[in-house]
Formats: C-alpha cells, structure tokens, sequence
C-alpha cells in the first residue's frame, strides 16, 4: 500500500513538473488593432569599412555585375528580404558629412578624411543623387540624417530643398542641373546624430535648443527624428521630450540607439564566433535590457506625449563584437553567428509588442559593418543569419499586433537567467503570425498556444537554427544556417503545441 502511495504521488509530481515546466503563450486576436510599421524593419549604410564602397557600390566600369554602379546581386538579395527602409549617410560620419561635396560630376567632387572611421579618404563618389537612386532600386524608403555637429542651418535647410522641393528655387534648379529633374518623396529625417557624443558632445539641453532651431528651418511635410539618448540616459530622453514638445509641429521622432555587447565591456566585446555557452547567456541577457529601455523611455515621453503622438526610434542597435582578426578596426567587420538569428529576433519581437511607441528601428549596418544582414568579398556574397530572420520576420511588416501573455521558465547558467522563450505575434490578410525563439541552447520547449477571438484550421511554419551555436554562413563553403520549412499540427478548438527545436527562431502561420 505504501510502495503504491509512492508511485502515484512521484507519477502526480512528474505530470504536476511537465505541466509546469511548459511554455504558455495565450493570443488574443480580438483586441488587434495597433499596427506594427513597416519601419521597425529598416536598416542602415553609414560611410564605415566597406558597406558602402564594395558592399553596396561598385562603380560602373567594374567587373562585378552592377546597375549603374550598384551590386546586382546585393540588390537582388535585399528586395527578396523585403527591406522597407534604409538610413544614411551615418551615424557619426553625418555630422561630418557636408551634402554639397557628394552631388555634380563625379571628378569634380573634392576629398574627406573619414576621421571617425579608419581615417580612410572619402571620395564622395556615393552621395545624395546615388543612396537615392539606390532607395528606388531596392523599393526601399529613404532616412536622411542632417549633420547637427559640424554644419549650419542653412546647410540643413539647403538639403531639404534640394532633395524635396518643386518650387522654383537655386536649390531646385541645381538638382535639375545634376540629372533630377522631379524631387524625390523623402519623409524621413534625422536632425543629428548621437549629439552627447561623436555628434558634438553636447549637453541635452543646448542640443534641444539646435533641435528646434535646424527642425524650424527644414520645411515641409517631414517626419523630423530627434537625436535621442544614449542607452539608459533617461535624463537626455525627458530634457529632449520637455523642451522640443513645445513646438508640436517641429519633432515627430526621438532615437534611441542600443548596442548589445556581449560584455558589457567596450574594450573587449567578446567574438563574434569563438564563444562558448557562457557567452551565449552573457549576449541574451543583454539583449534583454532593449524590453527595460523601451519601456522605461516610453514612460517619460508618455509624460510630455500621452497621445503617443511622437515615435521611438531605434535607429541603430544591433551585436557589437571585436572585429575579425587582421581587419582594420576601424572598419567594424565581424562575422554573423546563429546567436546573431537570434538576438535579432527578440530585438524585433520587443520593437513589435511596443508598437505603440517604436515606430522605427534600424540595424547597424546593412554590409559588411557590424550585425550585417550581407557580406561581400570581391565578386562574392553570404547572406548572413540575420538575413535570414529579417526574411522570416517581414510577415510583421505593416500587420496589426496581436496581444500577448507569455508564461515560460527561465533558461540559466551559473547566476544568470533568461526566459526560455521570446514571441510576438500579428494577423495580416486573415493570416495569424508568430514568432518564437528558443533562447534555451541545450534543450526543445514546448510552448501551448491558445487563440481568443478567431478560428483557424490550417499551419505551417519555417525554422532557423543550426547544429552548433556558432555556426555561421562564409564565403565558399554550403550555407550552415538558412530558413527552411518546419511542419506544424493544425489547431484544434483554439489550440496548438509547438515544439521549439534548442537554439531556434520559428515562425507559424495559421489560417
């Protein structure tokens, strides 16, 4: 009898641990209405290493195949993924950057040392006529960011008019002069860039003040970007927010930019591929920190903004490792991992459930540069892990954010811990999308799914992952990690289980 209590109660404490043990995530499609812009999938090509020179242009009379000037198979790659959006000149080389030395003819556009980045000479043969003609050749938006840190007003005011205008003007008349007759639609622009550092290490309030002064002068109808605070400076942020708010009309977005480092150490940010389990953790858990930044900096613009009229901008954010070896560190080359999927995915599952705020968002960079969704070697071209995941993602673009609960365990090494599992999830078309990831590298979770609200009969899904959790993608070899399909079971009475393979990002769509 007693040998028979035992057994039950160990089978009751078993059954009692699974249940525990696995991930709910509860999906109320009923209260669906936030939309998630297109824009939280944007990206960006600074002046920087080789993203642009070599990345993203070639020049005409090169051997690579190129539209004027431009990599055919880099185009080609980027309209598959769907990029909506794409921000230039920089980042920090844009408060060095001065417009009117990259427009006319191309021999007589004058030099630049490029003293943020690797000290290079900047020819300008990539200026404001070429990342446009790109834009259209991509299907992507434009995001122009003004240089604040060592420009004037009138510069700034010049450029919007040059780019924009179809008054009869100087500016108008020069941009015909140089090949484009009708203006280009541009709404984006950022009024400086990192302006509490390598944009003029400035205090926030004299920056709002230059705020309000460039933004008063670059007329039209512009979505203007404020240059936003420096990760967790929540004093930047409420200074900004109180003083440009002011002047309603003038700002209709605030940046924020947000690197993850492995480390938290900027003297060694740890590999980019040579990392073991405890790095692994390490990255996650910085990751993270993005859910505290976006929330806490949607509080104080709440304050001055309950109408969430203004936009978050996460205009750069992204993994920052050390560079590959014998790579110029100025040129913030590194290689893309699995885990690099990964940390993509919670980002943008984070900048989804906030879509009331964030707006936009932009990784750092496009080619070559940091968390690159491409790399490029002479005629030679990997699409990275991230590629992957922003091509899995796009389903996101535009849809309506369903509300979500998610309950799961936490996945930890030592004293550090993170959920075991990320999500998000939207409808689009009739189409129900969500987005898993699995931080756990050791071990499958299983995540219950409940939907409120709508019926759907049919599933499928696609998948990321690996054998090892530093696989990555390079430059003749079989790709190790890519997106392929992954069966799912059909709902059933509002209800599905979904195994999570160990170290994935999943995708399932239901209809």
């Amino acid at each position: 009898m007693n040998k028979l209590k035992i057994t039950i109660t160990v089978f009751f404490v078993l059954v009692l641990t699974f249940t525990y043990a696995q991930s709910k995530l509860i999906l109320h499609t009923e209260n669906a209405e936030t939309k998630i812009n297109k824009e939280i999938y944007g990206h960006f090509a600074e002046h920087l290493g080789h993203c642009i020179y070599g990345g993203i242009y070639v020049g005409e009379d090169s051997d690579i195949p190129n539209i004027r000037g431009f990599r055919d198979d880099v185009i080609g790659a980027l309209k598959d993924m769907q990029i909506p959006l794409l921000r230039w000149p920089g980042g920090c080389f844009a408060d060095t950057y001065h417009w009117k030395d990259g427009i006319g003819p191309r021999e007589n556009r004058p030099t630049i040392v490029n003293v943020h980045w690797g000290g290079v000479t900047e020819d300008n043969s990539f200026g404001t006529h070429e990342f446009l003609d790109f834009c259209e050749l991509i299907e992507a938006e434009p995001y122009i960011n003004i240089n604040v840190g060592s420009g004037t007003v009138q510069e700034a005011s010049e450029w919007v008019e040059y780019v924009t205008s179809s008054n009869v003007s100087p500016m108008t008349e020069l941009r015909k002069k140089n090949g484009r007759e009708e203006p280009w639609q541009v709404k984006y622009w950022g009024i400086g860039n990192e302006n509490w550092g390598c944009g003029g290490n400035m205090t926030p309030e004299y920056y709002a003040d230059l705020y309000n002064r460039f933004a008063s002068y670059c007329h039209g109808d512009l979505y203007r970007i404020a240059g936003g605070p420096n990760s967790f400076d929540y004093n930047w942020m409420d200074v900004i927010m109180q003083k440009t708010t002011r002047h309603r009309h003038l700002v209709q977005g605030v940046s924020l930019h947000y690197y993850t480092i492995q480390t938290g150490n900027w003297g060694d940010k740890g590999n980019a591929t040579g990392f073991g389990e405890k790095e692994w953790i390490e990255t996650m858990e910085q990751t993270l920190r993005m859910e505290t930044l976006v929330s806490r900096h949607s509080t104080i613009m709440d304050k001055y903004d309950p109408e969430k009229r203004i936009g978050l901008i996460v205009d750069e954010w992204g993994n920052w490792f050390n560079v590959e070896e014998g790579t110029n560190p100025g040129f913030l080359y590194q290689q893309n991992s699995l885990r690099d999927a990964l940390v993509a995915g919670i980002n943008l599952n984070i900048f989804n459930n906030h879509a009331d705020r964030v707006k936009m968002a932009n990784i750092a960079q496009m080619v070559n540069v940091l968390q690159s969704v491409i790399l490029t070697k002479d005629d030679e071209m990997v699409l990275t892990p991230t590629y992957y995941l922003f091509k899995m993602y796009s389903v996101h673009q535009d849809a309506t954010l369903v509300p979500s609960n998610l309950k799961t365990e936490d996945y930890s090494l030592d004293r550090r811990r993170v959920p075991k599992v990320h999500a998000s999830a939207s409808t689009k078309d009739g189409i129900l999308s969500v987005t898993l990831v699995n931080l756990n590298p050791n071990s499958n979770e299983s995540v219950e799914i409940s939907i409120t609200g709508n019926e759907y009969s049919a599933a499928s899904g696609q998948i990321i992952t690996a054998e090892n959790m530093n696989d990555f993608n390079d430059f003749g070899q079989s790709e190790k990690v890519t997106l392929k399909a992954l069966k799912i079971n059909k709902p059933k009475d509002g209800k599905l289980t979904v195994e999570l393979p160990e170290k994935s990002v999943v995708l399932i769509q239901l209809q």
